[in-house]
């Protein structure tokens, strides 16, 4: 396994982003300015692109590996490689999600815990509603990690 710095042609991963972030208008707001990492087993299992948020403040602002690799691991070594990463020069690292029982728990698994939320940001910010689960996302949860 290794995961690797992508620093050209990011929209190639398009696929994977849009599994994590449904609107390519929403995903063009971060992709230039974040820094994207790709983690292969052998194959394209999964990517992750995070940004940095002011001093000492970075955000994961979409992570994603493919369905079939789903429960194997993946993201949570996506999760740990770059909170090692920026630990170096962050001591904060936020992620927002939706207010769901798919991906609430997993990054509480990775040690974060619910900072604050944007009320209405989906509603908002999308220009169709977004489920996950069969729940309609409306609020934004924040989540952070001390580093």
């Amino acid at each position: 396994m290794k995961i690797e710095k992508v620093n050209q042609n990011k929209k190639q991963f398009l696929d994977l982003l849009l599994l994590a972030d449904e609107q390519e208008s929403m995903i063009d707001k971060y992709l230039d300015r974040g820094e994207m990492f790709a983690l292969y087993d052998d194959d394209l299992k999964g990517i992750c692109v995070v940004t940095r948020e002011g001093s000492g403040v970075c955000e994961l602002k979409n992570i994603a590996t493919y369905e079939k690799v789903h429960g194997q691991g993946y993201g949570k070594k996506l999760v740990e490689y770059v909170c090692r990463h920026y630990s170096k020069d962050c001591s904060i690292m936020y992620v927002g999600t939706g207010d769901s029982p798919l991906t609430v728990p997993f990054y509480k698994k990775c040690g974060f815990v619910e900072s604050h939320r944007v009320k209405d940001f989906f509603t908002d910010n999308y220009d169709h509603p977004i489920y996950e689960c069969g729940i309609r996302l409306t609020d934004m949860v924040y989540l952070k990690r001390i580093l």
